[in-house]
């Protein structure tokens, strides 16, 4: 669904542009967040805006890429998930590849409009030693 494929893109367009505002008005007021950052679930969209404000300060020049992005739509409820990766130049000036995540977010429609209910990111983890596997590529 095209709609859906233009809000994916606005999230990645306004983390590229250091947009809070953009996002805010990407997200439900009560949307949940399963984000890597701890804690296990941030609730309310100033939740989730604070963690793209930690991201605004660590990132001088934050980019955002998505891969392989998928979309299922019904009337009100759809889901996409794709390879999505964070990347950019830190505060100090150096560069960082950053690592690929993998990404799923849910859409409700709000007064026509499809806003994020829910996200979650995660990154692969490796059983055995408890750690994350994160040089992954799609």
């Amino acid at each position: 669904m095209d709609e859906i494929r233009e809000r994916v893109s606005g999230i990645a367009q306004a983390i590229r542009d250091k947009d809070l505002a953009g996002l805010r008005r990407l997200y439900a007021e009560d949307v949940v967040s399963f984000d890597i950052d701890p804690p296990l679930q941030h609730v309310g969209v100033d939740a989730k805006l604070k963690n793209w404000e930690r991201v605004f300060t660590f990132f001088a020049e934050p980019t955002y890429e998505v891969r392989d992005l998928t979309v299922v739509a019904g009337e009100d409820l759809a889901f996409a998930y794709f390879f999505g990766r964070l990347s950019g130049t830190l505060g100090n000036g150096t560069k960082t590849p950053g690592m690929w995540v993998r990404g799923t977010l849910c859409f409700r429609k709000v007064e026509g409009t499809w806003l994020i209910a829910h996200d979650q990111v995660s990154v692969p983890l490796d059983i055995a030693t408890g750690r994350g596997v994160t040089d992954l590529e799609p």
